[in-house]
């Protein structure tokens, strides 16, 4: 998919995405104009004028998670999944993401064992995760690089090359050779555990059929999705198209180290940003949160949890010592990061400052259940110029229970409430290690009056 069709699918989910709720307040109801007729500065106060610009630096990555699976059976012992044996292995998902994998029919010159689509669906319509048994998903593929020998132990590998697009058999091969179905030779097991994680147990069952083979060990993957779309829906394979290195190692000679790596490359964080509150004000303390305190009730939570800046804005402009009040969005919506090669969304916006102000900040990690970008407890000078994105942390709102981000069951809906004080979020941490992805410049925009 091109990145101009990315950028126009990221406005068009946005709506029914977990950020859903990041709607700017419209701009004559959050501006300085109105704030500072009301909280005007002294007379022979000093106005300076600054520009703010908010950045989503992260190099952001299509898939959630990928990994390898093999038969645990002792270091002096081949990984091969044989007749009879079963391997399992777990990941996190939510609403809209799908499981695929891929596995060598091990007695054949070029067949493998996938789901065909996207991959195995993992919620039903209400959202319910499924479990159970779930083979039906499971097919077998021909990868179109080796001309079909009758499968078995004796098979003259590698074979003639051909090259074909990648198809499914269905009973009989291009070359004449008979198979049972795929779901005959493989069981898949699917169970969820309750915290957002699933495990699919992969059982050889081909000893129950004529056409006895070991699986190789294989490679799984699950992409992000935006709404109803995924950001790499076809990870490993498309049913017709041509295959690729990785796919080949793994058809002819069950070699999973290409592929591994090439999915590895495409795992790592994704996440919008919401709408950003910026507040200009004067006092000791950060006015959004502190530390060590439960969540005060003002409209934090509405960030943390649905990206929605409005209420606590609208608190924050009643407040004693709060000149200005901004909330900030791209195109109305959420700040998207780079994917593709192209930069991520950036939000700029001048403002006035008089001596002693301090700048504070806010905005949802997106996909999380209540994690939120804000400046640290320490003052920050608004008169300050360059980067200040050292000013800034990234906190836990301690109002609901953390899954894994971008793959959490309960992102973007019904959260499982908790009720702990509000925490600065380690890196790494216990999902995963975090890159840059927020970055906040100021610098002087005009001359002081």
């Amino acid at each position: 998919m091109k990145i101009t069709s990315l950028r126009k699918l990221f406005v068009l989910v946005a709506a029914v995405s977990v950020l859903s709720a990041c709607q700017k307040e419209p701009q004559d109801e959050l501006n300085s104009s109105n704030l500072t007729a009301s909280k005007a500065a002294p007379e022979k106060a000093a106005v300076h004028h600054q520009t703010i610009t908010i950045e989503n630096v992260l190099d952001a990555k299509p898939l959630v998670e990928s990994g390898t699976f093999m038969n645990d059976n002792g270091a002096d012992k081949p990984p091969v999944i044989f007749p009879g044996d079963e391997t399992s292995f777990s990941f996190s998902a939510k609403k809209g993401q799908y499981l695929t994998f891929a596995t060598m029919y091990g007695w054949s010159n070029d067949l493998f064992f996938a789901p065909d689509g996207y991959g195995i669906s993992l919620f039903d319509g209400d959202g319910m995760p499924i479990e159970g048994d779930v083979s039906w998903a499971v097919k077998l593929w021909d990868n179109g690089s080796r001309v079909n020998q009758a499968p078995g132990a004796d098979i003259d590998r590698p074979g003639d090359s051909e090259s074909e697009p990648i198809t499914e058999v269905v009973g009989m091969d291009r070359n004449g050779n008979s198979y049972p179905a795929a779901d005959d030779m493989m069981h898949l097991w699917l169970t969820y555990n309750n915290d957002s994680t699933f495990t699919l147990t992969i059982i050889n069952t081909s000893d129950e059929t004529d056409n006895l083979t070991p699986f190789s060990p294989g490679v799984w993957a699950i992409s992000y999705a935006l709404g109803e779309n995924l950001l790499m829906p076809n990870p490993i394979f498309s049913e017709g198209g041509d295959t690729t290195e990785g796919l080949t190692n793994i058809a002819e000679r069950g070699d999973i180290a290409v592929m591994h790596q090439t999915l590895w490359n495409n795992t790592g964080i994704f996440t919008p940003l919401s709408p950003v509150l910026v507040v200009v004000y004067k006092g000791n303390s950060n006015p959004f949160y502190k530390v060590g305190d439960y969540d005060w009730g003002n409209g934090l939570t509405a960030i943390a949890q649905a990206g929605d800046a409005s209420i606590l804005a609208a608190n924050l402009m009643n407040e004693d010592g709060v000149e200005n009040v901004y909330v900030l969005d791209a195109n109305g919506g959420p700040l998207f990061p780079s994917i593709g090669g192209n930069p991520g969304d950036k939000v700029s916006q001048d403002l006035w400052i008089t001596g002693g102000s301090k700048i504070a900040i806010a905005t949802m990690y997106g996909f999380s259940n209540d994690w939120f970008f804000a400046t640290k407890g320490q003052d920050v000078n608004a008169l300050r110029v360059g980067d200040i994105s050292s000013t800034i942390g990234l906190f836990d709102d301690g109002t609901a229970l953390n899954e894994f981000p971008g793959a959490g069951a309960h992102q973007g809906g019904t959260p499982i409430v908790e009720d702990n004080p509000i925490y600065e979020v380690p890196n790494p941490n216990e999902f995963t290690t975090l890159p840059q992805i927020i970055k906040v410049t100021l610098e002087r925009s005009g001359d002081d009056e």
